[in-house]
């Protein structure tokens, strides 16, 4: 693929600092970013994700879905299309956990 239909994407952690940036064609998923971020995870923090179904991400507001390609969700910037991307990253346990924690109160 050409170099320069690449997105430079880098993702925004709960503290504050950045996880990439990374280039990603723009037919790559929401889900496979996902997967690179559990993966590139820093080791040092408090908390982490377990799997890619524990975090969201968000770009200009919106949650993005799994299904969803990096070229779908990408927001037009009008002349800055070299720009980095930040998307930021919520970690969220996921529901089936929850529920199973709820249900040993109860």
């Amino acid at each position: 693929m050409p170099e320069e239909n690449l997105i430079e994407l880098k993702f925004r952690l709960y503290d504050g600092s950045d996880i990439g940036p990374f280039r990603y064609s723009p037919a790559s998923t929401v889900a496979m970013l996902k997967e690179r971020i559990v993966a590139e995870w820093p080791k040092d923090k408090k908390i982490a994700p377990k799997g890619a179904n524990d975090i969201k991400l968000i770009n200009a507001g919106k949650i993005l879905e799994n299904n969803k390609t990096v070229g779908q969700c990408r927001v037009p910037f009008g002349e800055l299309p070299r720009g980095v991307i930040t998307m930021h990253v919520v970690v969220q346990p996921s529901l089936a956990k929850a529920k199973t924690d709820c249900r040993s109160i109860v």
